[in-house]
């Protein structure tokens, strides 16, 4: 079993966790605000608080497990063996042909029950 021990978020990173709500209100209603200005003004200044946002948010107790959390799946996604270029497209094919085997399936099956519906009702 493994003894990781969790930290526990004490009253400095609820603070951080308040700021990085303050700030994300501030984009939000700052946005609604300035209407007027330009479109690009209004998003770099939303993608500047969302910067700050972020960095105390990684600042924080669960921002740095989920930091962690990141690099470890990338390292999992660089262990991933990708498939080459023929098995991709030869089993792209048999996706498509089976799909248009169960559409055409089915339509046969519909038109059969619809025939029979019909001729029963008259």
């Amino acid at each position: 079993m493994s003894s990781n021990v969790e930290k526990t978020s004490g009253a400095v990173d609820k603070l951080k966790w308040l700021i990085v709500f303050a700030l994300i209100a501030a984009g939000v209603i700052g946005n609604s605000f300035y209407a007027d200005q330009s479109l690009l003004n209004r998003v770099l200044g939303l993608v500047a608080l969302g910067a700050v946002a972020a960095f105390v948010a990684a600042q924080t107790v669960k921002g740095q497990s989920f930091l962690v959390l990141l690099k470890e799946a990338r390292l999992e996604i660089r262990k991933v063996v990708w498939p080459t270029r023929p098995e991709l497209t030869q089993t792209t094919l048999i996706v498509v042909a089976f799909v248009l085997f169960v559409a055409l399936l089915l339509w046969l099956i519909d038109s059969l029950i619809s025939w029979l519906v019909s001729g029963f009702i008259g």
